[in-house]
């Protein structure tokens, strides 16, 4: 049985920054949960701060997430906890830093992406999962951002040609 938030994270602040502001603690898809807060935040973002704002709130969730899970036990055959969701806003923020949204499609095939390749954890997104210190529970979203990015861009340049 996964442990609570409140069972490994003591520190209200980093309960609060792990949920994503709670929306890990939805029952059902917590994950996409998480990646919805990303592109809600994304979607606050001025065009002009396109791409070094999501790329620097990726590398922050990222710092963030390695350091509070690396504070968690040692993970058993559960992996990362459900409710662990700041690895999604990372990812996802990542998935959307080079194309600000200007309408449903510039976040849709972004947020659609990540969450495939999150879901599916392609090669070697599954072995990312197994590295020490936290870094595990981070880099698979991380990864799957990435291939979101690099098979979004082309894929809207496609969808919308200039």
């Amino acid at each position: 049985m996964p442990l609570a938030p409140r069972e490994l994270l003591p520190r209200a602040r980093h309960r609060w920054l792990a949920t994503a502001g709670g929306a890990g603690l939805v029952p059902l898809l917590p994950g996409t949960a998480g990646s919805l807060v990303a592109v809600g935040l994304a979607l606050l973002m001025p065009a002009t701060l396109w791409p070094w704002a999501p790329l620097a709130g990726a590398l922050l969730a990222t710092l963030f997430c390695q350091r509070i899970a690396r504070s968690f036990p040692q993970r058993g055959k559960e992996g990362d906890p459900g409710w662990f969701v700041l690895d999604e806003v990372a990812g996802q923020w990542l998935a959307l830093a080079l194309v600000p949204p200007r309408d449903a499609l510039t976040v849709l095939v972004p947020f659609v992406l990540f969450r495939l390749f999150d879901m599916t954890k392609p090669f070697p997104l599954r072995r990312l999962e197994t590295l020490p210190r936290g870094w595990g529970i981070v880099a698979d979203d991380l990864g799957a951002g990435l291939y979101a990015l690099l098979l979004g861009w082309p894929l809207l340049a496609w969808l919308r040609p200039a």
